[in-house]
């Protein structure tokens, strides 16, 4: 059973994690062009709250993750709320298929670092995109490992400049970072940037 699994069911109780969400969400909408033409794939969807607070400037939006939990907790609320363009996709990022490929916008929130090789995760989203398409990642900034704490096994943040070099090596141009959130947890603040990178 994936680890997120267990979580899912009460996944959107947080009121802060909803927060995050729209916070990204407004960041996406200021820095990418977006219209009823644009074809989204959210990476690491969780139970889509960042796909939700797209789904009204997207065409067509594509929800990807690997924990049958979260989709299904994001199956019932498509349903629930009679929507007719989120399609939700079970999809393990290196180990699918990619033939969905040709989006417009590939985003994700607080996913990156739960990827073993990073590396390898932005050349496979390089391929996901149409040219001159638009990749938007939100995680953490490096941090020293307190977010998660002891036995986490992903990367504690990352450095603004590893990983704008690590785009562009993945044939990312006009690589950009700025910080959109704050999340507070255990009277620590951490920030999250989004890096927004296009696909020439």
């Amino acid at each position: 059973m994936n680890t997120f699994d267990n979580k899912a069911a009460s996944w959107d109780d947080d009121p802060a994690k909803r927060e995050r969400a729209h916070a990204v969400a407004d960041a996406i909408r200021a820095r990418v062009p977006l219209g009823p033409a644009t074809r989204g794939f959210e990476f690491g969807c969780g139970t889509g709250l960042l796909g939700f607070a797209l789904q009204a400037d997207l065409g067509h939006v594509t929800l990807a993750d690997n924990s049958a939990g979260m989709l299904a907790v994001l199956r019932d609320k498509i349903a629930a709320a009679g929507i007719g363009n989120m399609t939700p996709i079970r999809f393990e990022l290196g180990a699918d298929d990619a033939s969905t490929a040709g989006y417009d916008l590939v985003f994700s929130l607080m996913t990156l670092h739960h990827v073993a090789d990073t590396r390898r995760a932005l050349a496979d989203l390089h391929g996901l995109l149409a040219a001159g398409g638009h990749l938007c990642i939100a995680d953490l900034d490096a941090e020293d490992g307190s977010f998660h704490g002891e036995g986490f096994d992903g990367h504690c943040g990352f450095g603004r400049e590893s990983l704008g070099g690590l785009a562009e090596a993945a044939g990312f141009a006009s690589v950009r970072f700025d910080t959109v959130f704050h999340i507070d947890k255990a009277g620590r603040r951490y920030p999250v940037f989004l890096m927004v990178a296009q696909r020439p």
